[in-house]
Order: structure tokens, then C-alpha cells, then sequence
């Protein structure tokens, strides 16, 4: 989901834990809990579960430019330009993927927005039933995992040419996020398999929670330690371009990842 900057995203500082001698009496004010151990999955999907069916939706209700998301536009192209940058696209020099898999699908809007396009069949991950209806008799949608990203394991055989990720890590937990990575690496193709990680940046000098949907955005260097801890390599990274910038529409800066396996 898109989310808008604020100063009142920034929570104050707070000491991690309790005093070692009220820990067998007290228990630890959720508040002082490192952002990510404050993700609850279970409010993060009675969240989404309340939400309507749609793109706007997904993207946290961004005003509509003549009925289309000016946000979606743009995210797309965003999303399909970087993707040309490592040689995959339907236009004359670039190559076209077998098998791939969206992690958080939602509605689709990125699978029907970009992957179909250069893929020949695509797996989608959504925990919730309701958003991948329309998916399930969609020409190229190979598979829909109505599961969480913890949860999710792939069939087993299955290799994807891509994993991508956009808008659905910030659900998980630090250790919840770097599991997923490594069961994805498992699951990639060994010859060029690629995951991808597109997902809001905070620059506030420390990770965000959201008490509405049970997220947290995370710094740029948390992901980067998050990558190396699932044995993963930056091999390319952009940020995207031609979001709103000014108040009161200000998103958060949003930053792909191209990753591959680190070398053993």
C-alpha cells in the first residue's frame, strides 16, 4: 500500500525492553518494541479485509485523475522501466521470463499491470480471498496462494524467473521478511532468477510503524542488512520517479531492489 509522509509518522525514541528486574512483573510496553516485533498479522489483515476490492484501494485512496490513479500511472512505468534496466520487457532486445511470482498481489494491479506482460505465466501471493477473485480465471495467472507471505512455500519443482515484491514486506517482521527471502532464493531459477523489492523508504533516521494497518517502512540500510542476512546481493537499485512531492500528498520515497543470490 502507498503510504503519506508526516511529522506525525515519526515516533519518539523509546529504550527497547524493560529493566532486567521488573522483567519477571511487567509486561513490555508494545510501544517500546522495535517497530518491526509491533506487526501484528492479524490486524494487518482484518485491515485489509475491510478494504474495498479495488486499485484505489491498494493504494491507500489516492485522489483519481479522470477516473485513473495518477499514482498507479506512473508506478507502472516506474515498475517496467526498471525491469527494461535488467533486460526483461516485450520490446526488441530484451527477453521475456517464463515463470514468475507476485508476492502481496492484492487486486493484480502490478500482475495485469506489468508482469503479464512480459511473463508467460505468473503466481500470485494475497492473504486475502476477496482481493483475487477476479485472478483466478485471469489468461497467464498460473496459481493464486491465498496465504501470508510467512506462511507461503512454493510447489514443490516450481522455479520462477522473477519474485516480485511491492507495497507487502513491511507486513512482515525482520525475521519473518528474511525467512521469505530464502525461501524465495530457494525457489528461483539458479541460471538468471531475480527477486525484486520495490517498497516505501523512510528517511527519518529510523524505521516507522503504523498503528492502522500493522506496518512498519523501514530505512534504506535495514533493508540492505535484511538482504545480506537472507544471503541476497544488490545487483540494481533506482528509485522511483514522479511522485507527488508536496503536502499534503507528500509520499514516502519508494526505492526498487534488483537481488540475486550472494555468491557462496
Amino acid at each position: 500500500m502507498e503510504q503519506h509522509e508526516s511529522d506525525s509518522d515519526v515516533p519518539a525514541l523509546v529504550p527497547v525492553g524493560v529493566p532486567v528486574g521488573d522483567a519477571a512483573t511487567k509486561t513490555p510496553n508494545p510501544d517500546s518494541l522495535a517497530p518491526d516485533c509491533r506487526v501484528n498479522t492479524d490486524h494487518g489483515k482484518k485491515y485489509w479485509e475491510a478494504a474495498e476490492a479495488d486499485v484505489n484501494s491498494m493504494l491507500g485512496d489516492v485522489p483519481l485523475v479522470e477516473g485513473f490513479s495518477f499514482v498507479s500511472r506512473v508506478d507502472l512505468q516506474g515498475s517496467r522501466s526498471f525491469l527494461a534496466k535488467l533486460g526483461i520487457g516485450n520490446k526488441q532486445g530484451r527477453r521475456s521470463v517464463g515463470s514468475v511470482l507476485e508476492g502481496g498481489a492484492g487486486v493484480g494491479r502490478v500482475t495485469e499491470g506489468v508482469l503479464l506482460d512480459v511473463a508467460e505465466s505468473v503466481d500470485v501471493i494475497e492473504p486475502v480471498a476477496k482481493f483475487t477473485a477476479s485472478l483466478q480465471d485471469k489468461y497467464g495467472v498460473r496459481k493464486v496462494f491465498n496465504v501470508g507471505l510467512e506462511e507461503w512455500q512454493p510447489v514443490d519443482g516450481t522455479k520462477y524467473d522473477l519474485v516480485w515484491n511491492q507495497w507487502c514486506l513491511g507486513y512482515l517482521t525482520d525475521e519473518q521478511l528474511v525467512q521469505y527471502l530464502k525461501t524465495c532464493k530457494e525457489a528461483l531459477n539458479p541460471d538468471k532468477g531475480l527477486i525484486v523489492v520495490k517498497e516505501n523508504i523512510s528517511t527519518s533516521g529510523i524505521d516507522l510503524f503504523d498503528d492502522e494497518d500493522s506496518s512498519v517502512t523501514r530505512e534504506d540500510r535495514k533493508y540492505q542488512n535484511l538482504f545480506r542476512e537472507a544471503g541476497m546481493r544488490v545487483v540494481k537499485a533506482d528509485t522511483q520517479k514522479g511522485f507527488p512531492k508536496t503536502s499534503p500528498r507528500r509520499l514516502f520515497p519508494v526505492k526498487m531492489y534488483a537481488l540475486r543470490p550472494a555468491d557462496p
